[in-house]
């Protein structure tokens, strides 16, 4: 059995924020510098008329922050600069155009997707590649799925050959290779019992008598007079009835 997966974009952070230029004044969120002070932190380059980033409130230059804090690529290896769209699954991030499907190589996306041995599958792709075929309906099994005489169905597609009902998820036996119910195997081909007349299944290790071409239920293999079970002991024959030795000493 194989889950499906889906995606959201996820916006880097990028700074690129309202600065109030005033003359030998630069302010940013109440705080302010000359303009040689406005500068990376790490680098050092000036930040004036660029865009920046802020971390634990020291001012950083978009290659600098992205060295440092940015995601990197799971595919390409490359930092994902901040502004640019990104892709994450289980802790790991793409670039948009680095998620692609590892089959037809397009761009996933928020698409749907199946991983299989650490790559990414559109779900088109999966199907073609990696599905059982229901020998059914001939058609990609997603989900689930039966397996009878060591070929693929579809659950929806595994019926009672007599009564068209699931059999999915409940008892069932065949007959020349098709799959019966309980209930139409018994109706159509089971032996009946000589007392009750309703059918013998002989399935699920239940027990039967057996007795000149007639059959009982062992509940069933009753003296006909006295109705002592007579599972297990000798019996006397009267036509169509069965007797304990005691009832059959007058016949």
């Amino acid at each position: 059995q194989n889950c499906h997966f889906g995606l959201n974009y996820h916006l880097n952070s990028i700074l690129s924020l309202p600065v109030c230029f005033c003359p030998q004044d630069l302010s940013f969120k109440g705080r302010h510098w000359h303009d040689d002070c406005f500068h990376c932190f790490k680098c050092h380059r000036s930040l004036v008329d660029k865009p920046f980033s802020t971390k634990d409130e020291q001012l950083l230059c978009t290659e600098c922050y992205s060295n440092e804090y940015s995601s990197k690529c799971f595919e390409c290896k490359k930092t994902i600069m901040p502004g640019s769209r990104k892709m994450e699954h289980k802790g790991n991030s793409w670039h948009e155009t680095c998620f692609t499907c590892q089959r037809c190589q397009q761009p996933i996306g928020t698409k749907s997707f199946i991983p299989k041995d650490n790559n990414n599958y559109c779900v088109p792709c999966y199907e073609k590649q990696f599905a059982l075929q229901c020998v059914h309906c001939k058609k990609p099994i997603t989900t689930g799925g039966v397996t009878y005489h060591d070929q693929p169905w579809h659950k929806d597609c595994f019926l009672c050959t007599g009564c068209k009902q699931q059999l999915s998820g409940q008892r069932f036996t065949s007959r020349d290779d098709f799959p019966y119910c309980l209930n139409c195997f018994c109706n159509l081909y089971a032996k009946k019992c000589a007392a009750c007349t309703t059918p013998i299944s002989g399935l699920g290790g239940s027990k039967y008598i057996s007795f000149e071409e007639r059959q009982w239920h062992n509940d069933c293999f009753n003296c006909k007079k006295c109705l002592v079970s007579l599972v297990g002991r000798g019996f006397l024959t009267e036509r169509d009835d069965i007797l304990c030795p005691d009832c059959g000493k007058d016949i």
